[in-house]
C-alpha cells in the first residue's frame, strides 16, 4: 500500500509537494518500544479484541472510498485564501493519516511472530489509514498538487513514545477524529450549499473507521489496567486530554477561514468536539477535564491569542535571534496558562465506571 501511495504522490500530472514546515502543532510521526509491546499480556480482554478485529476483517468501507463523477470537474472556482486553507487542510489531514499508517504498519510487522492478535489489529488499521491518506492525496491532485509521501517518510522526525503513551495519544486521536468528521458531515448534510468539495460526503463512513480504531485502543487500555489505575495514570490521562484539546483549538483558530468557508464557526465547532471527545474518553479514562469550568476556555483563548502573535512574529522581517526574544514571553505565558488549565480540578470517572460498567 505504501508503494502505491508514493507512486500517486510522484504522479507527473501534478506538482509534487513537500510537507509544510514542521512546527510544534504539526501532525507528528511516532515510534515506540516494540519489545515491550510484543510482550504485552492482553488475555484479560482478548475476546473483545478478537471481536473488534473480526469487525476490521469485514472491512465495511472496502468499496466506499471511490471517487465518483462529482470529482470530475475543474475546482478553479475555489480561489484565494479559501483555496490555500483548503489545500492546507488536505495536507495536514493526509499527513496525520499517513503517520497513523506508518506506525500501525511497523507495529504489525514487529509484533507478527510474538503477539499475532495485536499484529493483525494494527495491520488492518494500517489498511484503513493508507486508504484514507491515498484518498486525500488524490483529492490534492484536483488542485494540481500531491504530497510527496516518499520524502515525508524519510525526512520526518520520529517522536518516541512508550506504549502506554501511544495508547493514550492514539486513542484520543481516533476519538477526536470521529467527532471532527461527524460534526462536519452533519453540518453539511443540513447545509448542502456550504459543501464546497465532494470529499466531505465521505466523512460519515470515514468517521466510522475512526470509531472502530478508537474501540480497539479502548480494548487495549482495558487489557492493561495499570495504564488506567492509580494517580500516575490519572495525571497522564489529564496531560494527554489537555494536549490534544489545546493543539486542536490553537490549530483550528489559526485556520478559522477554512471553517468559515464551509459555514462553520471554528470556536463553536471545537468546543462541541472537545465536549463530545471528553465525554467519550470518560468511558475508559479514569478522569476527564472539567471543560465547563469558567476558566477553561478563557485560558485557552489566551493561548490562542499568543499563538496568533507568534505567527505574526514568525512572518515578520528581522534576525532570528530578535524574533526569539520577542517570542519568548509569549511561549512562557502560554506555558503558564496551560499549567493553570492542567491544575483545574478534573472530574473523576473511574469510580462511576466501576459502579456502572459499560460492559
Amino acid at each position: 500500500m505504501v508503494n502505491s501511495l508514493e507512486k500517486q504522490a510522484a504522479s507527473p500530472k501534478v506538482d509534487s509537494k513537500t510537507p509544510a514546515k514542521e512546527t510544534i502543532l504539526a501532525p507528528r510521526f511516532y515510534t515506540t518500544d516494540f519489545e515491550e509491546m510484543a510482550e504485552m499480556d492482553i488475555s484479560v480482554n482478548e475476546d473483545e479484541l478478537k471481536a473488534i478485529i473480526e469487525e476490521f476483517r469485514v472491512d465495511y468501507n472496502r468499496h466506499h472510498f471511490v471517487r465518483d463523477a462529482e470529482f470530475e470537474k475543474s475546482w478553479d472556482s475555489i480561489q484565494g485564501e479559501t483555496r490555500e486553507l483548503f489545500i492546507e487542510f488536505l495536507e495536514r489531514s493526509c499527513t496525520a493519516e499517513f503517520s497513523g499508517f506508518l506506525l500501525y504498519k511497523e507495529l504489525s510487522r514487529k509484533l507478527k511472530e510474538r503477539n499475532p492478535i495485536l499484529a493483525e489489529g494494527f495491520k488492518l488499521m494500517s489498511r484503513d489509514e493508507a486508504r484514507h491518506a491515498g484518498f486525500i492525496n488524490k483529492a490534492m491532485s484536483d488542485f494540481n498538487l500531491a504530497l510527496d509521501l516518499g520524502f515525508l517518510t524519510k525526512s520526518k522526525k520520529y517522536t518516541f513514545f512508550a506504549p502506554k503513551f501511544i495508547f493514550y495519544a492514539t486513542y484520543l486521536s481516533e476519538r477526536i477524529g470521529y467527532w471532527r468528521y461527524i460534526k462536519i458531515y452533519r453540518h453539511l448534510e443540513q447545509h448542502p450549499e456550504d459543501q464546497i468539495y465532494p470529499i466531505f460526503r465521505f466523512f460519515e463512513n470515514w468517521c466510522q473507521d475512526e470509531n472502530r480504531h478508537g474501540d480497539f485502543f479502548d480494548a487495549l487500555l482495558q487489557a492493561n489496567p495499570q495504564f488506567l489505575n492509580g494517580i500516575k495514570a490519572r495525571l497522564w490521562c489529564r496531560f494527554f486530554l489537555l494536549s490534544v484539546f489545546a493543539t486542536m483549538y490553537l490549530n483550528d483558530l489559526m485556520r478559522s477561514g477554512f471553517y468559515k468557508s464551509i459555514g462553520i464557526d471554528a470556536r463553536t465547532y471545537d468546543k462541541e468536539v472537545i465536549e463530545k471527545t471528553n465525554e467519550t474518553a470518560g468511558r475508559v479514562f479514569p478522569i476527564v477535564l472539567d471543560v465547563d469550568h469558567p476558566n477553561f476556555y478563557g485560558l485557552l483563548e489566551k493561548c490562542a491569542a499568543n499563538n496568533v502573535k507568534l505567527g505574526e512574529i514568525a512572518e515578520s522581517n528581522g534576525p532570528k535571534a530578535l524574533k526569539f526574544v520577542r517570542k519568548l514571553p509569549l511561549y512562557i505565558n502560554t506555558g503558564v496558562n496551560l499549567i493553570r488549565m492542567y491544575f483545574i480540578k478534573p472530574i473523576r470517572t473511574d469510580l462511576a465506571n466501576q459502579a456502572n460498567p459499560v460492559r
